[in-house]
C-alpha cells in the first residue's frame, strides 16, 4: 500500500463530487480539505466525506494538503494551479488546461519548472479501450478516426447545477467532451493540425455552439473527422471509431469497445456494473504513480495544452 496522499479539492460540483466520492474509496488518496463558493455544493460534499474539513477559502486547503484536485470552472483554475505549485504541491486538474492559450503556455512552463507531480483528467487516459487500441499491432495501416457527438440538448440534464457550461466564454461540448476524444486520436495516431472547422452559434453571442465540424490531420495526412450537434429528440451519442484497414474498434460513451473486421461492430467482454467507477480508480491508480515519480498514463501538462490549442483553434468564429 502507497503512502496516502493528503488531498485538497477545489470545486465541488458534479465532477469535484464525483472525484471525492472515489478519493474515498482509494487507499491512496485521503481527501483532507475541501472548498467551494457554493454552500450547497460544500454541504453535498461533506456527506460524501465526513471526516474532510470544509476549509473557509482556497488558501486554505492548500494549506493542509499535499495533492491539490481542480475541480473549478477554468477560468480560476489558472490562478489556484499556480499557487499550489508555488507551495510545492502536486496538482491534478480538471480539463479543459484553460480557456486562454496564452495563459496556459505560461501555467505549462511554470509547473515545469516548480517540478511539481501534475496531471490532467482526461477520463479515457487510463481506460482499456485506450490500451487495447494502442496494443493492437493487427489493426493494419490506420486511415482515421470519426468522432460523432449529439445530444438533444446542452448542457445535459445532470450538468444543470454548471450553469456556466452553456456560455461561449468557458462552456460548450467541443472543450467539454470532444476534447476527451482528440486527447484519445493524438495518442493513437500521433500529434494533430486543424485543418478546418465550422462551429455554429446561437444569435445570442453569450451562449455557447450548437454544432461543429472539423477536420483534423496528423503530419502524414491521416484525418480525424468531427460531427457534433446539439437539438432533436434522440438520445445522447458520444462515440470515436479509430479505423484500421484489417481491424476498427469503436468506443461508446466513453467506455464501451467494440471492433469491426468488415462487418457489424461487436461488443468486446461485459461492461462493467459501473464504468466510470472503474475509470475513476484507474485515474486514481495512475496520479498516484505520478506523485510517486513513476511512469504514468496521465495526460501531461503539455499534451493538454496541445488538445486546448486545437479545441479553441475550432471554436474560433471566423
Amino acid at each position: 500500500m502507497s503512502k496516502q496522499h493528503r488531498t485538497g479539492i477545489i470545486g465541488l460540483g458534479i465532477m469535484g463530487q464525483r472525484m471525492l466520492e472515489h478519493m474515498v474509496r482509494h487507499e491512496a488518496f485521503a481527501p483532507v480539505s475541501l472548498w467551494d463558493p457554493s454552500p450547497d455544493a460544500c454541504q453535498a460534499a461533506a456527506g460524501l466525506c465526513p471526516e474532510a474539513q470544509i476549509a473557509g477559502s482556497a488558501d486554505e486547503v492548500m494549506a493542509g494538503a499535499d495533492l491539490i484536485y481542480l475541480a473549478c470552472p477554468p477560468v480560476p483554475r489558472k490562478a489556484y494551479a499556480l499557487a499550489a505549485s508555488a507551495a510545492g504541491k502536486a496538482v491534478f486538474l480538471e480539463k479543459p488546461l484553460g480557456i486562454d492559450v496564452g495563459e496556459s503556455r505560461q501555467l505549462v512552463d511554470r509547473l515545469a519548472a516548480d517540478g511539481v507531480p501534475a496531471a490532467v483528467n482526461f477520463t479515457q487516459a487510463a481506460g482499456e479501450a485506450l490500451a487495447r487500441i494502442t496494443g493492437d499491432a493487427d489493426m493494419g495501416p490506420l486511415c482515421g478516426v470519426d468522432i460523432v457527438v449529439t445530444y438533444p440538448r446542452w448542457p445535459r440534464a445532470w450538468q444543470a447545477d454548471a450553469d456556466w457550461l452553456r456560455f461561449a466564454a468557458e462552456g460548450g461540448f467541443t472543450r467539454e467532451v470532444i476534447s476527451h476524444f482528440v486527447f484519445f486520436a493524438a495518442r493513437v495516431l500521433g500529434p494533430l493540425k486543424l485543418v478546418w472547422a465550422r462551429p455554429s452559434y446561437p444569435a445570442d453571442d453569450a451562449l455557447c455552439e450548437t454544432h461543429m465540424a472539423a477536420r483534423l490531420e496528423t503530419a502524414g495526412g491521416v484525418p480525424v473527422s468531427v460531427f457534433a450537434s446539439v437539438g432533436g429528440a434522440q438520445p445522447d451519442r458520444q462515440e470515436l471509431t479509430v479505423k484500421g484497414t484489417v481491424r476498427s474498434y469503436r468506443v461508446s460513451e466513453f467506455y464501451m469497445l467494440s471492433v469491426s473486421d468488415g462487418g457489424p461492430f461487436s461488443d468486446i467482454g461485459e461492461p462493467p456494473v459501473d464504468a466510470r467507477a472503474v475509470s475513476l480508480k484507474a485515474q486514481l491508480d495512475e496520479m498516484d504513480k505520478a506523485i510517486g515519480g513513476l511512469d504514468h498514463k496521465l495526460a501531461t501538462p503539455a499534451e493538454a495544452l496541445r488538445v486546448q490549442e486545437l479545441i479553441e483553434a475550432m471554436l474560433r468564429r471566423t
